[in-house]
């Protein structure tokens, strides 16, 4: 089984404990630390072991979530608002990823959450700085808890999280055939990614309407702001096409089906796949 499949099943695994929930939530057994990945420019990371009853966190994978943005935080939104073991308000989450998984939360990158930089020019300014810093993190990582290197790796992400996934799994296999890195990467997966945006926001017309979510007239809707973004972007006017992007998420809204919580899936024969 291929790394791409392998995330795949585990992501099928990950939406059914979110359905149904695989137990009562037990405490979870955390961890935390700084890693100072490059001179005065420090990334925090949050592990979450696995708490299912039926197996040793050991006998199941360990995840690592990386929030989109660039500039979300995992350990904050990723943790307390989407799959992590506790809600905002302290609740448990019954349905907590941390069920099936080990969860490591990085706050990525620096300067994202609790993430910071002693320097102003300690910032990241492009994804191959975004690579190096988390493979030093995840180095250190693998090495401090040694205990996971031969636990089943993925790296799940959102959003603009997807784009740095990619850049970031290509260089940990590298490290890994190098030697640099001892883990058992197993796959990656990629969650409404962000890594071209425009192209994206061109399928969006075609998309919905194959799925018979617009009609005729929705579609030239959709398709006319559409364009209109991908001539801001042709123009380099990317702060506009930003603004347009936005008008053409609204466009779909208006001119399309109601999706409840921007989730498609709900549109599928199980409503709740994605509740929590």
């Amino acid at each position: 089984m291929g790394p791409f499949q392998a995330a795949s099943s585990l992501l099928v695994f990950l939406a059914i404990v979110v359905n149904n929930g695989l137990s009562v939530p037990m405490e979870s057994r955390e961890s935390w630390d700084y890693v100072e990945v490059r001179d005065g420019a420090h990334m925090f990371w949050w592990l979450y072991y696995a708490d299912s009853p039926s197996a040793h966190y050991q006998d199941l994978p360990l995840v690592m979530w990386l929030q989109g943005g660039p500039g979300g935080s995992g350990s904050g939104f990723g943790n307390f608002e989407e799959i992590g073991p506790l809600k905002r308000n302290l609740e448990p989450r019954k349905t907590s990823w941390v069920q099936a998984a080990s969860v490591l939360f990085v706050d990525n990158p620096v300067g994202t959450g609790f993430s910071y930089t002693e320097r102003p020019d300690g910032y990241a300014t492009d994804v191959d700085t975004v690579a190096s810093d988390m493979l030093v993190l995840l180095k250190h990582f693998f090495k401090e808890k040694d205990e996971f290197q031969n636990v089943p790796f993925y790296i799940f992400s959102e959003s603009y999280g997807g784009k740095m996934a990619a850049a970031i799994s290509l260089e940990l296999t590298k490290a890994i055939a190098q030697g640099a890195v001892k883990c058992n990467f197993a796959g990656v997966a990629l969650g409404d990614s962000w890594i071209s945006p425009l192209d994206s926001v061109m399928t969006w017309g075609p998309y919905l309407y194959t799925t018979s979510l617009l009609d005729d007239y929705g579609l030239a809707d959709v398709n006319s702001a559409a364009e209109a973004v991908k001539q801001a972007v042709e123009q380099q006017q990317f702060s506009k096409a930003t603004e347009l992007w936005s008008m053409a998420e609204t466009v779909v809204e208006q001119v399309g089906p109601t999706l409840e919580g921007s989730c498609f899936s709900v549109h599928g024969a199980n409503r709740s796949v994605f509740a929590v």
